[in-house]
């Protein structure tokens, strides 16, 4: 399982950030799904090594362009690449099926491939589920901003516990196809009549992994539940906690917002994006420097990483999230998970 960060500015396209759009790419299913499709996102795809025709699943938050501008384009350009019958399904918000079918009809573009649309209620007083397949449910919650915007989990499904040979060992079972019975779940008959079920051999299951992506919210009680003891908990960070009057006037968070519903989540790890233009690499004042956002959200929550175009992480098993960094491998592909 696999962060990558296409697009972490805020409200329009900067030199240094595009707009909102951030991959979960996913060893089972072995696909890659889209959270938020701003402006411009099939250009960085081009320059990821993402493949658009991996894309099986888009989940929008909610219908501000900045999220979602870039959605006719990257699916009219997908039609041109790879085999048509690789489906799309879109989630998003009430209206977002007219917005995308609108700009595809008015713009003549003929989509080669099915897609599907699925909306949901944003202003769900709860969370309510959305998808599940054999390896992972996604839910959504409502959060608060100036339109209707959800915040997703994706929580993958425990893994059984491996076969535990040692104990099997210990009342005399040899390695061979019983051990092979077990592990598909079927009870065994030894020669001395005694009957041995699986779940008596096996080890404690393998948690599965709890990611959560919120849209644009200020901060409210429903970020922190949807995001409970998450491995990773992607947040907006749009303006700097020097700035938390005009962050909140604007339904927004603050570097330290973020933190602190991270810490009240017992997250993981926090990863912050969704950045304003007016802080970057170039600012004349240090206060501007999206260090000083990251050193503001570390002070409240150590395990802390503020994304930039194209910043990606893996989420190992069972628990912790180590950075991959920026470089790619020497085959320029990110490393298998």
């Amino acid at each position: 399982m696999e962060l990558y960060f296409l697009g972490t500015g805020a409200g329009v396209p900067s030199a240094e950030r595009n707009v909102s759009a951030l991959a979960l790419r996913l060893e089972k299913p072995n696909e890659t799904w889209l959270f938020d499709c701003g402006e411009a996102t099939q250009h960085q795809l081009l320059k990821s090594p993402l493949s658009p025709v991996k894309i099986r699943r888009i989940f929008i938050t909610h219908l501000h362009g900045d999220h979602v501008f870039g959605l006719p384009g990257l699916l009219s350009s997908r039609s041109l690449q790879g085999d048509p019958s690789h489906r799309v399904t879109l989630y998003g918000p009430s209206g977002i099926e007219c917005f995308l079918r609108d700009a595809l009809r008015h713009s003549s573009t003929h989509v080669r491939y099915g897609f599907d649309v699925v909306e949901f209620d944003p202003i769900s007083p709860q969370t309510a589920h959305l998808y599940e397949d054999d390896h992972v449910t996604v839910s959504y919650a409502p959060l608060l901003h100036g339109i209707p915007t959800v915040g997703f989990l994706i929580q993958e499904k425990d893994q059984p516990g491996a076969l535990d040979a040692e104990k099997l060992r210990a009342l005399g079972v040899a390695p061979g196809p019983q051990y092979g019975e077990l592990k598909r779940g079927i009870a065994i008959t030894l020669e001395d009549g005694r009957t041995l079920k699986p779940d008596d051999f096996r080890k404690p299951p393998t948690p599965g992994r709890r990611v959560v992506i919120l849209g644009d919210t200020a901060p409210c009680s429903e970020a922190v539940t949807l995001a409970q003891n998450a491995d990773v908990l992607v947040h907006e960070s749009t303006f700097s906690a020097r700035d938390a009057s005009h962050a909140h006037r604007h339904h927004h968070s603050t570097t330290r917002d973020a933190a602190q519903t991270a810490r009240d989540a017992n997250v993981r790890r926090l990863i912050l994006t969704h950045i304003s233009p007016r802080y970057h690499e170039r600012a004349n004042n240090p206060a501007d420097l999206p260090i000083q956002l990251l050193q503001e959200a570390k002070a409240i929550f150590a395990n802390t990483d503020l994304a930039h175009d194209h910043f990606h992480i893996t989420i190992p098993k069972p628990m912790s999230c180590s950075i991959v960094g920026d470089a790619l491998d020497k085959t320029g592909k990110i490393p298998d998970m």
